[in-house]
């Protein structure tokens, strides 16, 4: 190839003009099929004119590797032996900034040659003997291979093994590759990493950039290595291992000033590797960390003393102390890490937990510059539940509550040990943990009263800035102590939290820095709040969350802590004494500050979710107050839609949906109805308001669509429209065929639906369905043609741009699968169509026929409940037009119409795993094969097997829907004492479930789970989805038990000769239709 037009064309790609980038990069596209192109690639990468080129040649290999070298259904990689060693030779001596780029591409190869087939066997031992051979462990000055590089190498090889490859087997074994990378070149690497170790505490002040590197690396691929897997070569060189990581640990030097140096940057990173280390080691491989604890102990203890000195420390300082923290947490949980641990309880917590908890200057100068990054660190919300193996906590703070709350607790070392994995204590029920025990935990005895001695601030105190930063803490510490408050009787929590918090909300003047902390608090200990406490915790909450800003200090912070706080306590089902209050509060507050309303939002999403029928009553109000504030945010634009307008409208769905509920509710007094209806008809006329300025007030400049935004939640509201609609004077008064207009085009050209995966969409489209049916809409099934002066062109209908919706749908999104063919039935069948629309109605079924075959043909290969809203939309198209639905699916191949009707056949049997089960499904397929074998049968074809099996299908499917009716009036009697015994049962279910689940059982449950998402066994789309019934519209008007009977009237001697039709099933099927005796005098 000529590698000078290939370096041209890179050096093309990264020039200012996005039209010279486009056409280099169509032109190495065309190149790309070359066989000799990825060998030029290397070679441009290594000896490249220009940095920029080479990185280009780089980048450009990585994603042709990624687009060309994948492995499905067990075919193998075709990447060459020679191009492979290529790639290996010029990672060896690539410079820097190319390295970074190349490896991405040799990681990708070897996950689909060494990781998953194990058929590079060259690569360990090459490699291995580069690494001797490179030039800090050779010795060599001249040596043609760089340490760095090799080992980022060995890096990229290593990082698949991080995590378990085989997820279908419960306790899976150390792979081959990984055992023999630790034999070959992991268990030689520790030994010259025991060297380093010497050399670089040897020379404390004289480390050199290189050696830290080579160090970091080798971190690196060791945490790989072990994080979920221990090879047998690596094992018994771990003490030695940890030993070393041990001297690294202590050398750091935390609290010195300038960190910004690149070589005690990379010191940092070590040793944040070795507490990552650590970690794993304790949660992963006990048996062979038992005996390091001691001295890991006294290591971390020596680091986490640095959190008084926080607020001077780095991000990545900070991280090593947070890390630290964990490690103690994670040992805690341990037998023996109890024991180690616990002599140091009043030290960790005096000395460390509590400095870390306190507030500092940097606190106090986020809260004044990034208010948001102060709230995501200092009042953490997502803390979730206080754990001993979390490692997603990164601030010293978070940590150091998660510590305290592990410490707090702590009642004596957990019975029974475990080799591996977590402790006994994980296996505990949870009933036991309110059982009385002989010893008292370390929160009672050590905790509270070391936080007791810090007095609460008052009017002459609050400004103190000791008795500030101090009380921080105490709040910070409180925070930490749900699961231990929760044990303790409601009295306990009752006196602390009148005496220890509320107190601060009653001063005359309090720092916005405590009152935002203990909001926070009381949001934390939601759970175990006695109920009489709730009118004093709200009334503290309402004042936090309407507390305006100082002279020179914003209260925002503060503000969003009262609302989380509530959220919290309404999520953990702690209500309010009256709900009005709290509504006004918010109400009140939106508005504001964009940032500010986007907060008030989702709180009262919370409060109106939570409060159900004590809130809806004032929605009809709320949502016009929300409106006029959201209508101001709204720009007559095609730019998307601000983050203030957006949750303003997911608010709306909230609350049209709440209102919905409330209205579906019985109410016999006639007073509460006329409330209702005139909620419902204000509800309209807010909502339509609000829809008309976001769609049909766009600039007539403009020739395009609204901005998609919020589409789920515009159908949401428009369905909310719909419900209010009383006639049709309403429709035209709220511009309800306009609307539909501008949203039918938008979910047309939709292809956003699996982000938000909402089913509201398909509601509306079934109100707007019905709708149409009551009071008939203008352009719903054929658009009128636009006036002069717009050119005569005809545009999609309501319904066909619903239908293009409907159909990738079904073609691009699994879980809206069964919705969406639902929708197809109600579009078909529902509306009336006259003989000037049948032909929308063909259109359509010929659209909806293609998007469900083609998605079946995805699917044939094993019968599984997408078959069946598959089949019976195909079933719907078919009724509607049969000739044409039988020419597209011969189109489309794959068997067409045999394949289709032969799926249905066998569907319809009882013995099919995919089973119709609802009267409406059963009376489509009856409809179905009654029409598909009057057609077999006038192609002359008797004899034929699908004609055979479509009769079978029948009668057996005529059979069950007889007996469905009888079953359906049966069943009216008794579902009272049904509903008691389901009570019981889940009753029954709950005490079963208290059993808390083992590690062993955990990775078994996870490993069934991985081997049924492989066969294709989990179901896509919600269970409620698959108990949709099916709207037949006008069909619902047949009688198919006489289309049954007529048939075999008309044809049976033709249906019934040769057929091998049971005794039991002749019979059975007499006994359902004795009419049909006659016919089947043969089998009597």
């Amino acid at each position: 190839m000529d590698l000078t037009q290939i370096a041209q064309l890179l050096d093309q790609t990264l020039n200012p003009d996005g039209d010279v980038v486009c056409a280099s990069s169509d032109a190495l596209d065309g190149l790309s099929s070359h066989p000799q192109f990825p060998f030029a690639l290397l070679s441009i990468a290594a000896g490249g004119q220009s940095q920029g080129q080479r990185v280009a040649a780089s980048t450009y290999l990585k994603n042709f590797a990624r687009r060309n070298i994948e492995i499905r259904d067990g075919s193998s990689s075709k990447v060459s032996k020679e191009f492979k060693a290529q790639l290996v030779r010029t990672l060896l001596q690539a410079e820097a900034s190319v390295l970074k780029v190349l490896v991405e591409a040799f990681r990708i190869i070897v996950v689909a040659e060494f990781v998953k087939q194990n058929s590079w066997p060259e690569l360990v031992p090459e490699l291995r003997s580069a690494i001797q051979s490179t030039n800090a462990i050779s010795n060599g000055a001249n040596s043609e291979w760089s340490t760095i590089n090799a080992l980022t190498v060995l890096h990229a090889l290593v990082r698949p093994f991080q995590y378990f490859l085989n997820p279908k087997v419960a306790k899976e074994p150390v792979p081959p590759q990984l055992e023999l990378i630790a034999k070959e070149i992991l268990a030689p690497l520790l030994t010259v990493f025991h060297h380093l170790v010497e050399k670089a505490i040897a020379t404390h002040s004289r480390k050199d950039l290189e050696t830290e590197k080579i160090l970091l690396l080798i971190c690196k691929c060791l945490y790989f290595a072990v994080r979920s897997y221990m090879p047998s070569a690596v094992a018994p060189l771990l003490s030695s291992f940890c030993h070393d990581l041990i001297r690294i640990l202590g050398s750091l030097s935390l609290d010195r000033g300038d960190t910004s140096e690149d070589v005690y940057l990379l010191t940092l990173k070590t040793g944040k590797r070795a507490l990552q280390i650590f970690c794993s080691l304790t949660t992963r491989h006990r048996k062979y960390c038992d005996k390091l604890m001691p001295d890991i102990i006294n290591c971390v203890l020596n680091i986490v003393k640095f959190s008084s000195n926080v607020s001077n420390l780095d991000f990545l300082a900070e991280r090593i102390v947070s890390q630290a923290f964990d490690v103690i947490s994670h040992i805690l949980e341990t037998g023996p890490g109890w024991r180690l641990v616990s002599p140091h309880f009043s030290f960790l917590l005096e000395s460390s937990i509590l400095p870390a908890l306190m507030l500092n200057e940097k606190d106090i100068s986020e809260w004044e510059e990034d208010p948001e990054e102060y709230i995501r660190k200092n009042l953490p919300s997502e803390l979730e539940e206080i754990s001993g193996w979390r490692e997603d906590l990164f601030t010293a703070r978070k940590s150091a509550i998660n510590l305290l709350g592990v410490v707090s607790m702590s009642k004596g070392p957990p019975t029974g040990s475990s080799n591996n994995g977590p402790s006994a204590s994980s296996k505990r029920k949870k009933g036991e943990k309110n059982k009385k025990n002989n010893h008292r935990s370390v929160g009672e005895l050590l905790v509270l009263p070391c936080l007791s001695k810090f007095p609460i601030p008052s009017d002459s105190t609050a400004s103190d800035p000791i008795i500030l930063k101090d009380y921080f803490g105490v709040l910070m510490a409180y925070g930490g102590l749900q699961d231990f408050l929760r044990e303790q009787k409601p009295a306990y929590t009752i006196t602390l939290v009148q005496t220890r918090v509320l107190p601060l909300y009653t001063l005359s003047f309090c720092p916005p820095y405590l009152v935002a902390a203990a909001s926070w608090v009381l949001g934390e200990l939601a759970p175990c709040l006695p109920e009489e406490m709730s009118a004093d915790i709200y009334s503290s909450l309402f004042k936090a969350l309407a507390m305006p800003d100082k002279e020179d200090t914003s209260c925002y912070p503060v503000r969003v802590a009262a609302a989380g706080a509530i959220a919290g306590l309404l999520e953990n089902e702690y209500l309010p004494p009256e709900w009005l209050p709290l509504l006004q509060v918010v109400i009140s507050r939106i508005g504001n500050e964009d940032e500010e309303n986007i907060i008030l939002f989702q709180l009262l999403n919370s409060i109106v979710e939570a409060g159900n029928e004590n809130t809806a009553i004032h929605i009809p109000h709320i949502i016009s107050s929300l409106v006029d504030v959201i209508s101001k945010s709204i720009q007559p634009t095609l730019e998307p839609w601000s983050h203030v307008v957006v949750r303003g409208f997911e608010a709306l769905a909230v609350m049209a949906q709440s209102w919905e509920s409330f209205m579906d509710e019985d109410v016999e007094q006639n007073d509460s109805n006329e409330k209702k209806a005139s909620g419902q008809a204000a509800i309209g006329r807010a909502l339509s308001a609000l829809l008309q300025q976001a769609w049909l007030t766009v600039p007539l400049e403009a020739e395009a669509s609204p901005p998609p935004s919020c589409i789920d939640h515009s159908s949401t509201l428009l369905r909310s429209i719909i419900l209010s609609v009383t006639g049709s004077n309403v429709v035209r008064e709220l511009k309800l065929s306009e609307l539909l207009l501008v949203w039918a085009d938008l979910i047309s050209d939709w292809h956003a639906w699996e982000e938000s995966e909402d089913m509201s969409v398909f509601d509306c489209i079934k109100e707007v369905v019905s709708l149409h049916s009551k009071y008939g809409l203008e352009n719903f099934i054929v658009r009128r043609t636009p006036p002069a002066p717009a050119p005569p062109v005809p545009q999609r209908s309501i319904i066909e741009a619903i239908s293009a919706f409907v159909s990738e749908a079904i073609l691009q999104y699994p879980s809206a699968t069964w919705r969406a063919c639902s929708c197809v039935h109600i579009l078909l069948h529902v509306p009336a169509y006259s003989g000037e629309t049948e032909g929308v109605r063909l259109s359509l079924a010929v659209v909806f026929c293609r998007a469900a075959f083609s998605r079946f043909k995805g699917v044939r290969s094993k019968p599984s409940s997408l078959w069946k809203p598959l089949l019976l939309a195909i079933a719907s198209c078919y009724l509607c037009h049969p000739d044409t639905v039988e020419a597209v699916l011969e189109k489309e191949g794959d068997g067409g119409f045999v394949t289709w009707a032969s799926a249905l056949a066998f569907a319809c049997t009882r013995s099919s795993e995919v089973g119709l089960s609802a009267k409406s499904e059963i009376k489509l397929a009856v409809m179905t094969l009654i029409k598909m074998i009057e057609r077999l049968l006038g192609v002359g074809n008797p004899s034929g097997d699908l004609l055979r099996d479509c009769f079978n299908s029948l009668i057996e499917t005529s059979i069950q829907l007889k007996e469905l009716d009888e079953e359906m009036e049966e069943e009216e009697d008794g579902e009272e004492s049904e509903e008691d015994d389901d009570e019981i049962e889940i009753d029954d279910e709950e005490s079963e479930s208290e059993l808390e689940e083992t590690e062993e059982q955990f990775l078994e449950r996870y490993a069934q789970a991985a081997s049924a998402l492989e066969n294709g066994v989990v179901e896509e789309g919600d269970a409620e989805d698959q108990e949709l019934e099916i709207e037949l519209g006008n069909l619902e008007e047949v009688d198919e038990e006489k289309m049954v009977v007529s048939l075999i009237g008309r044809y049976h001697q033709v249906l019934i000769k040769g057929q091998a039709l049971s005794s039991q099933l002749v019979s059975s099927f007499i006994n359902a239709f004795p009419d049909s005796n006659s016919f089947f005098h043969q089998y009597m």
